[in-house]
């Protein structure tokens, strides 16, 4: 297992890529616009849990901004499995680029069911399994895709919340969501959407680690390129939006 600490060191390396990348900053706006289409008009709180350096209240003003590490631009520490808001306290849970490093995401999905009012929801936004995707996340992508590595679903009873280590594992989302029967148990949750995007533009902007492969000036054309490629999601998904509700 590998030490936790090795997020908190990509955290402050992030930074770095999004303070100088103006696209980096649109496109994670838009992917922000996605997910706010999808809150639950609920008068709870609004919680992103792994907030990282991407700044979502410049679309969902008001948004609680957690990490497991303290760091200037966070509003709380928290933990996804131990998670310290009242239950029923919150009307949406938001995990960016969270889902695919949760070792046990069955209970983490207990805990989130926990502090989630009636009628509230958890918006995943992670990695998506296609041909491009293969390419994106299988090759170039420091972090495993890890498709032929079981999922535990559940943690072990020894298991403790503070014993988190760095895992990673970034085909997880499409393996459980996008399958015909989802064969895991969503802890009560409904599957209310799933919604892939090829986010061409997102890949070739080189996201936080890899140099920018157009021009900013190139936004423009690189969205309609997105708009044409979402039509072949097995081809070109690099992103998967998915929608968990807690019944009223």
């Amino acid at each position: 297992m590998e030490s936790i600490d090795r997020h908190s060191q990509e955290i402050l390396k992030n930074a770095d890529a999004w303070n100088q990348k103006p696209a980096l900053r649109a496109i994670y706006k838009a992917f922000h616009q996605e997910i706010a289409k999808h809150l639950a008009p609920l008068p709870q709180s609004t919680v992103e849990l792994g907030s990282g350096v991407a700044d979502i209240q410049r679309v969902i003003p008001g948004c609680v901004r957690t990490d497991i590490f303290p760091n200037p631009w966070i509003d709380r520490v928290e933990n996804a499995y131990n998670l310290s808001f009242a239950g029923q306290s919150v009307a949406n849970l938001i995990l960016f680029d969270v889902f695919h490093h949760l070792r046990y995401p069955g209970t983490a999905l207990q805990e989130l069911w926990r502090v989630l009012a009636p009628g509230g929801r958890v918006i995943l936004f992670d990695p998506c399994v296609s041909l491009l995707g293969l390419l994106v996340y299988g090759v170039l992508h420091p972090e495993p895709l890890a498709l032929n590595q079981a999922i535990e679903w559940t943690a072990p009873p020894t298991w403790a919340a503070h014993d988190i280590d760095y895992y990673a594992a970034q085909g997880n989302a499409s393996r459980i969501f996008l399958k015909s029967n989802i064969k895991h148990d969503l802890q009560g949750f409904q599957l209310v959407k799933t919604r892939r995007y090829a986010a061409v533009s997102y890949v070739a902007s080189g996201g936080y680690s890899k140099p920018q492969m157009y021009p900013n000036s190139f936004m423009p054309l690189m969205a309609t390129v997105d708009q044409l490629c979402d039509y072949l999601p097995w081809l070109f998904a690099t992103r998967l939006l998915v929608v968990l509700e807690k019944p009223a």
